[in-house]
């Protein structure tokens, strides 16, 4: 993401966000594949399994601080020079960068979870890719409304709910 904010300030948004939504496709692809893997899992370590991983990306969002997140994207994004290598550049970096992230293993355990590999796969990408919109097209213009801190904090949120319902649902069983 702050990568893709970065590269939408500098570069031709449009391009950005065409690398970077082709990688993150790619990703949601990937992450839906190794979640039909881990349905094959018992459904209560299944459940106990993503319950775990909610936490932990709650905990990540809420507590890893964001200057660290801040320099590792501005070191990713990355000075390509023509139409070409921009949009190669941030499909580079969005691949390389979010390969195995915690966006990807979340997308995993929902479509183990939820059982409708179509359905995770459809609402990951159209999420990911609206997501690499507004960081590409209204990246500095966003950042200087809704400081980065902020969104993490209420990314942390939301995932800290999915992981009480989660919770709730594995001790009810």
């Amino acid at each position: 993401m702050i990568a893709t904010l970065i590269m939408g300030s500098r570069y031709r948004p449009s391009l950005v966000w065409l690398g970077a939504s082709a990688a993150f496709t790619i990703h949601a692809a990937i992450a839906v594949a190794a979640g039909q893997l881990l349905h094959l899992l018992p459904q209560r370590l299944l459940h106990g399994l993503t319950t775990v991983l909610f936490g932990v990306a709650a905990a990540y969002l809420l507590f890893v601080p964001e200057r660290r997140e801040e320099e590792r994207g501005v070191e990713e994004a990355v000075e390509p020079r023509r139409w070409t290598r921009t949009a190669a550049a941030a499909f580079t970096v969005v691949f390389v960068g979010e390969f195995g992230d915690l966006t990807q293993i979340l997308i995993a355990n929902l479509a183990a979870r939820d059982h409708a590999p179509a359905a995770v796969f459809v609402g990951s990408a159209l999420a990911l890719t609206s997501v690499a919109a507004l960081g590409a097209f209204s990246g500095a213009a966003l950042l200087r409304i809704v400081p980065f801190g902020t969104v993490r904090k209420i990314g942390g949120a939301v995932l800290a709910v999915l992981t009480v319902v989660s919770l709730v649902t594995l001790i009810r069983g």
